[in-house]
């Protein structure tokens, strides 16, 4: 008789399903099959949650592995390990006996070992005439040989679903990052629109988010977060349609264009053009006061002059600087356009001047001009009495200076 390998366990424990199909697996794998243990023992782990073992399991596996000499199995070779529980439980890092016992367990369970127990349950080899092993007892490997395919697979696929899983989060955090600031800009430019509505259904979407979600969790939410995000693009770009400036898209942008331009010329016509605007519209809305002068505004206002690209000696000047300003002082258009139709362009540029030399103390210079603008429209507000007060805390520190 030849040596007979046992399909059953020893003892009281039953004959599972598990057991038998681990046997149908071994019986099936090719015998030329070979697999580096270390590779199939890293794939296992990726494709744990799949194959049902667990962490302290693997623990386990991997002491069994090491008892092997090779690190090539081959599925024609005997790969029976049998170390005692004294000797696993070691290189288990001391896991207790009734921990190790039932570990083992889910590994047969899983499908990851097959038990070949001996006559009396013990573990152990018989050895031949040479010294060469002639059979043994305790736990086959030979399910991580004909298994290597699938759990390859396995761990194929939880890679592709952790990878989705990823691209899905950043898609929402995208969508967080864009809504939010979307509505910020709708409400800060008046875009009509219910704001409150709308805060209220992205409100709602980030609600749905639990801190830990599978895919099947976030896929609706990321949906929700995508049409929200449509719905605001479609309002800020049909507003900006609606506002869309000309080639000129201010009177006082640097958009002339001339065939073939002398410099002195175009500088001349600038000139010009702003002191003829600011006649009109001192004249038209009476909006200067007579005793403010530009030199005034300069000596209460000094920081302006260094945003001026050929110096500040006239109105036309400073509200040509002045624009340049309140986009570095981050005003858009929109509100500038605004405060000029209120205030006029040269009390803008005076207003624009003083939020610059105070730009520290202004969380928000859009919003503030916007908020001075709304009272200037209801006659609360004049620059003359800024200017003053920042005329006095000028003369202040030339005085500590100086003393």
């Amino acid at each position: 008789m030849g040596v007979v390998l046992s399909s059953t366990p020893f003892g009281r424990r039953a004959l599972s399903f598990a057991m038998v199909a681990g046997q149908v697996t071994a019986n099936e794998c090719p015998p030329e099959t070979t697999i580096n243990k270390w590779q199939a023992f890293r794939t296992i782990c990726e494709a744990k949650a799949a194959i049902g073992v667990t962490d302290r399991s693997l623990v386990v596996l991997n002491a069994l592995l090491s008892f092997h000499p090779e690190t090539d199995l081959c599925a024609g070779d005997d790969l029976i390990v049998f170390p005692s529980n004294a000797q696993l439980a070691l290189r288990a890092h001391g896991m207790a006996p009734a921990t190790l016992r039932r570990h083992l367990a889910v590994l047969v369970e899983c499908g990851l070992l097959v038990r070949r127990d001996s006559p009396n349950g013990k573990r152990y080899a018989r050895k031949g005439q040479g010294g060469s092993i002639e059979q043994a007892f305790g736990f086959d490997l030979i399910p991580l040989v004909a298994r290597t395919a699938e759990f390859a697979r396995l761990a194929n696929d939880i890679r592709a679903e952790r990878r989705a899983l990823q691209l899905c989060r950043e898609r929402i955090t995208l969508y967080r990052r864009d809504i939010a600031k979307m509505l910020s800009f709708g409400r800060e430019d008046n875009v009509a629109a219910d704001w409150n509505r709308l805060q209220i259904e992205y409100q709602a979407i980030i609600a749905r988010l639990p801190r830990t979600a599978t895919l099947l969790e976030l896929e609706p939410c990321e949906e929700g977060l995508a049409a929200l995000t449509a719905k605001l693009r479609n309002i800020l770009e049909t507003h900006v349609k609606l506002k869309k400036p000309s080639a000129n898209e201010s009177h006082f942008e640097r958009h002339i264009h001339y065939p073939n331009p002398n410099p002195d010329e175009v500088e001349s016509h600038q000139n010009t053009h702003a002191e003829a605007i600011t006649e009109s519209t001192t004249k038209s809305k009476n909006k200067i006061a007579t005793d403010i002068s530009l030199n005034l505004v300069l000596k209460a206002c000094p920081d302006i002059t260094g945003y001026a690209r050929n110096g500040i000696s006239r109105w036309g000047d400073l509200i040509e600087t002045a624009n340049l300003v309140r986009s570095a002082l981050g005003v858009t258009l929109d509100a500038w356009n605004h405060a000029n139709q209120a205030m006029g362009p040269v009390d803008t540029a005076i207003l624009t001047a003083a939020m610059l030399q105070r730009a520290g103390k202004i969380s928000n210079p859009g919003g503030y001009l916007r908020s001075l603008t709304e009272k200037a429209r209801s006659g609360n507000f004049t620059v003359g009495p800024a200017l003053m007060a920042l005329l006095r805390r000028q003369n202040g520190i030339n005085e500590t200076i100086a003393a």
